[in-house]
């Protein structure tokens, strides 16, 4: 048999042989072909003279009077509108660690909400720097270039030291989306699930199924809206091992932050010990873990945002009686919690203001706003959904008058 070889691929294909392409008739890569960016000009360049203005010389003079007075810079250029999409690709979705270039579509598509849904431009930057060290020098090192930098999908704990240190380092916002635009858009669903079942956020306990970055941030989130309030409710977590309860050995920081500061009663056992009388349950696990007999050892009037994507905890059709709202990370169920919903109008707030930080109020204000959207929740529609015209603009309104009010703006 003789053996033929392509230009483009190394792999010998024998003669005869047809190769399909197995993706051809998927929407999905139709869509995807070229990518989903593209770099537009506010300008016109139509002849000598405005090429002079937009390049040299005249830019010479533009950057000149930067140099001379480096704030200039956020009148003078795109910084000013610009975030930065950074990714690792150690956590991609639910396909875990695949690398910065099958990260790449991922970080095109936030780009292209960014832009949809906020006016901001978000510009993809996907890198080959697996180590904390390495992430925390590139962010600094692009810096100048951003008003913010959006840190995706970057593997725990990992991302909790990068985000901390990115902050503490630079006078620009740094936002990890898959920890606080989960916690904000979930805060502000159960603010209205919880009004609709009659029951205080202070008074709820809440099992957090689930403690990686979602987890955390919207537990510190929760536990930050409680500051102040008299009330008896509790906070949970749960990882793959059990309740996160005082005498758990070798916890991570983050994971000891819920034994500090929850799990009062100091409960021990696994999911369904953690469920039994519980108020709510926040699922930020894995597809089908939860069996839905535990729900029904929860309290009366029940929450349950199953947000495990694309299959949640539990299914919503096999809740039982007493779970009285219910949420998932679908588009196809009622209530889905989705971080659309927040990442656009944050960064549009924190932007226009040339904030210099995101800070837990900004976000807990950001998560009222969203709220406040649905005036009457009823069980199909505790959140707004996505296309609703206004959501970005109210929540980017809270984020500019928190960011101010807090002095965290450029003077």
């Amino acid at each position: 048999m003789t053996m033929n070889t392509t230009d483009r691929d190394s792999t010998t294909i024998p003669d005869g042989v047809e190769m399909t392409d197995p993706y051809a008739d998927d929407p999905a890569f139709a869509l995807h072909q070229g990518g989903k960016l593209v770099i537009a000009s506010r300008v016109p360049i139509d002849g000598p003279e405005d090429l002079s203005l937009a390049y040299t010389p005249g830019v010479g003079r533009v950057s000149q009077a930067i140099a001379d007075d480096p704030d200039r810079v956020w009148s003078l250029t795109g910084r000013s509108n610009a975030v930065a999409v950074l990714s690792n690709g150690t956590a991609v979705l639910g396909l875990g660690d695949i690398g910065p270039e099958a990260a790449m579509a991922v970080m095109e598509g936030k780009a292209v909400l960014f832009k949809q849904f906020g006016g901001v431009d978000a510009y993809p930057v996907c890198v080959n720097a697996p180590s904390v060290d390495e992430m925390v020098a590139i962010g600094k090192a692009i810096a100048p270039t951003f008003g913010g930098i959006n840190l995706e999908d970057i593997k725990a704990p990992e991302c909790f030291e990068i985000e901390r240190r990115l902050q503490d380092e630079l006078d620009i916002p740094v936002f990890h989306d898959d920890q606080h635009g989960t916690a904000i858009v979930a805060l502000a669903a159960l603010i209205n699930a919880a009004r609709l079942v009659g029951k205080r956020v202070e008074e709820l306990t809440v099992v957090i199924v689930g403690t990686g970055a979602a987890g955390v941030a919207v537990a510190e989130l929760l536990h930050d809206a409680r500051v102040g309030q008299d009330g008896t409710g509790d906070i949970i977590g749960v990882d793959s091992t059990g309740i996160l309860h005082r005498e758990r050995e070798h916890l991570t920081t983050t994971k000891q932050w819920f034994v500090e500061n929850g799990n009062c009663d100091d409960r021990r056992g696994g999911v369904r010990e953690a469920l039994q009388g519980a108020d709510v349950l926040l699922g930020l696990s894995g597809p089908g873990i939860i069996e839905p007999e535990w729900l029904a050892e929860m309290a009366d009037d029940a929450i349950v945002f199953a947000m495990a994507n694309p299959t949640p905890e539990v299914m919503p059709e096999l809740m039982p009686a007493n779970v009285s709202v219910i949420a998932t990370g679908r588009s196809d169920y009622p209530n889905q919690i989705n971080n659309v919903l927040a990442f656009p109008g944050v960064f549009r707030g924190l932007l226009d203001v040339q904030a210099t930080r995101c800070t837990i109020e900004i976000k807990r204000a950001a998560a009222d706003a969203l709220a406040g959207l649905v005036s009457e929740p009823t069980p199909e529609r505790i959140i707004p959904g996505a296309f609703e015209p206004g959501v970005a603009d109210a929540v980017a309104d809270a984020v500019r008058t928190m960011a101010l009010q807090q002095g965290f703006v450029r003077s």
